[in-house]
């Protein structure tokens, strides 16, 4: 299934914002999510396994854009009411994002699919510029349980 051409959906909340250059800043990305995961009460009972998921999409999108699109990358969460949207963005305007079709895993490549299972709702779209591929993701457990069931 190719990843759905959509607009980003509206998002207000405190907005969290990384611009990365190197796969070699992701590590340092990822520990200053989770310290402001941490800072608005992640982990803590029934959370740990939310925050840990955004962090997942978090690393398979930007890495997916420092690997394949084009620089800069920047990664974006806003944390709002209903949940998590991430938006990762990159110069390479003309490659859309493309989940691995008939590959074995072991290859890699099923980050997209990843992040899809996760999310409730994800998409890509051009804005000028750049691509930007985003995704929602609920803010509890029992949110993503009740949106794949």
């Amino acid at each position: 299934m190719p990843w759905p051409l959509r607009a980003l959906p509206d998002g207000r909340g405190e907005v969290w914002r990384w611009r990365l250059s190197a796969l070699a800043e992701l590590p340092a990305a990822r520990g200053a999510l989770r310290g402001r995961l941490s800072s608005v009460g992640f982990p803590g009972e029934g959370w740990d396994a939310s925050g840990e998921q955004l962090v997942l999409a978090f690393d398979e999108l930007a890495s997916n854009a420092l690997r394949h699109g084009a620089l800069p990358v920047v990664a974006t969460v806003i944390a709002g009411s209903g949940g998590w949207l991430l938006d990762v963005s990159d110069r390479a305007r003309e490659a859309m994002p493309e989940p691995a079709v008939d590959r074995d895993p072991a290859q890699g490549g099923m980050g997209l699919h990843l992040v899809a299972r996760l999310s409730v709702a994800h998409g890509w779209y051009v804005d000028g510029s750049r691509k930007h591929v985003w995704a929602c993701l609920p803010a509890t457990v029992e949110d993503l349980e009740r949106a794949i069931a």
